[in-house]
């Protein structure tokens, strides 16, 4: 997804295009049906389930001016991956990425574009999985190169030679670098995002290439989301936090503000009696203090009884409690209408490192329940909380942990609502799964645990599952597995299908799912119809 999709690059000087080309003749056939019409149209993908064998694919590089395809000493199959090349700055060389099956090595090679022959410059391994370097930047005299990685348990900054060797750590401690924003060579400075001082805010920093000079550049509380000027004389800053709504403004590479481009706060807004946003965190029972967030009803009573919605999504190293304002600003209304809507972070979510993370390497399931199960606990112990109405819902990763959370957690979660979920990990595609799970051969305990199929049998309260019929990420093949048994064991659930839809539903079912959403939550929380405005 960052590459846009893209699987070519240009040198530099415009006279070379590196490309990977794809042999998906090893891989599976999936089909995907659409109803339309009278005969209907059946959609073959190739598609890598877990275990399954892998495209076959080449790196080559085409010279404009003769017309040459040189291809790259290395290739990807079912043993390994190659991907995101990195030309120099002099179009000398071009850099590429290898990592194994398991993922958990990853080198960085360069190749002669003239001969294909490849030098390995870069190794790094972890006993659960590495990622790709997606932002790899490669200074333009050739010194070497800045490298954003979480070797040590948390992702920061490294330079080094073009040989690999390290020149200097830029960054240490217990916090994530996010993004490398700038690199100004001439005054020899990194402009980057990190979550330095609370881990549950974003701004930028910058540090001279030989790790002195850390300076923080944002100032107001919250999360920042910067554009830098190309010599890092100024930089746009979008930020915000819990209360308060995006605000645009223009600084000064010292900090200093120049000019406000905009505010999404309108004075309108202290007109509407809004809900109480609080951050707080949540004792996991064994070490890990879990960041939560929730918005309570504006009439907050705590000698009343309130239902809970959990919002969640839960992959690893996918966190989303944070000091920022909502994109979306449907937790305000239903906290309005007299529900507590919550977020919590699992310890795997990223906001530990990797310490946290690898703990979910083959265990996909285990810990994320672990720590939401704490989390409805430590509700239960609050007098205003409504045992009999804790709901959670999320789609994709999240629509797996809720139906997980009404399967394996069903004594503590009452209600639901599952979107486009995977429901058991065998039915997901290879570099994904593969890089938390292993495969099913090397993992079948973990494959087996970590399915929602598993845990059918435990499923008690209510349950809405929705999922479009052409979704070509997570597909419908995993809703229907799961309530096939469901229906065989005379469960109760709820069911809508988007007919047409790929991964999220969007145009106007996107409206009816919403819609549907509301109406789930007004009648089994409030018990009450769900009534639209008429605008």
């Amino acid at each position: 997804r960052p590459t846009q999709h893209a699987a070519f690059w240009w040198s530099p000087n415009s006279q070379m295009l590196a490309f990977l080309r794809f042999d998906d003749s090893p891989v599976p056939t999936f089909p995907l049906f659409r109803a339309d019409g009278v005969h209907g149209e059946l959609e073959m993908e190739r598609y890598p389930k877990a275990g399954d064998p892998n495209p076959n694919v080449k790196l080559g590089i085409v010279h404009l001016k003769s017309k040459k395809i040189v291809w790259v000493d290395a290739q990807g199959d079912s043993k390994q991956y190659i991907a995101w090349p990195f030309w120099e700055p002099d179009s000398k060389r071009l850099f590429f990425q290898w990592m194994n099956r398991g993922q958990d090595e990853i080198r960085i090679y360069s190749a002669n574009p003239e001969s294909g022959k490849i030098t390995k410059i870069y190794t790094e391994k972890n006993p659960a999985w590495v990622e790709w370097f997606t932002d790899l930047y490669i200074f333009k005299d050739n010194s070497g190169f800045l490298l954003r990685s979480p070797k040590d348990g948390w992702y920061h900054l490294y330079y080094l030679d073009m040989l690999g060797n390290l020149k200097k750590r830029l960054t240490k401690g217990e916090y994530t670098v996010k993004s490398i924003e700038l690199v100004n060579e001439e005054n020899k400075q990194v402009y980057f995002t990190a979550n330095l001082g609370d881990n549950l805010e974003t701004h930028l920093f910058k540090v001279g290439l030989d790790g002195k000079g850390l300076k923080r550049l944002t100032k107001y509380r919250g999360n920042h989301s910067v554009k830098v000027s190309p010599k890092g004389s100024y930089f746009i800053d979008t930020y915000s936090n819990i209360n308060q709504p995006a605000r645009m403004e223009l600084f000064d590479s010292s900090g200093r503000s120049l000019e406000l481009l905009g505010d999404r706060k309108l004075p309108i807004m202290d007109e509407y009696d809004l809900a109480k946003v609080e951050l707080f965190k949540i004792p996991s029972g064994d070490g890990y203090d879990l960041p939560a967030i929730w918005y309570l009803p504006p009439d907050f009573d705590q000698n009343k009884k309130y239902p809970v919605i959990i919002s969640i999504y839960g992959g690893p190293g996918s966190g989303t409690v944070e000091d920022r304002f909502p994109y979306w600003l449907g937790s305000y209304y239903l906290a309005q209408n007299g529900i507590i809507i919550m977020a919590v972070d699992h310890r795997g979510s990223g906001h530990f490192g990797k310490k946290g993370e690898r703990l979910m390497h083959r265990n996909l399931g285990k810990w994320e329940m672990h720590d939401y199960i704490a989390a409805v606990k430590w509700l239960r112990k609050k007098p205003f909380i409504d045992p009999k109405r804790i709901g959670i819902t999320g789609g994709s990763y999240g629509g797996y942990v809720t139906c997980m959370a009404l399967t394996y957690g069903a004594d503590y979660f009452t209600h639901g609502i599952a979107q486009y979920s995977v429901t058991d990990w065998r039915l997901y595609d290879t570099i994904y799964t593969e890089r938390y799970m292993d495969t099913p051969e090397e993992n079948p305990k973990g494959y087996e645990f970590g399915s929602v199929l598993t845990h059918a049998d435990k499923y008690k309260g209510h349950l809405l599952i929705t999922h479009g019929t052409m979704d070509d990420n997570v597909h419908m093949q995993n809703t229907i597995q799961f309530i096939d048994l469901l229906e065989d064991m005379d469960k109760d659930f709820e069911l809508m299908i988007y007919p047409n839809q790929r991964h999220g539903i969007g145009g106007l079912k996107r409206k009816h799912a919403m819609r549907e959403a509301l109406e789930f939550w007004f009648k089994h929380f409030l018990g009450k119809k769900f009534e639209p405005s008429a605008e």
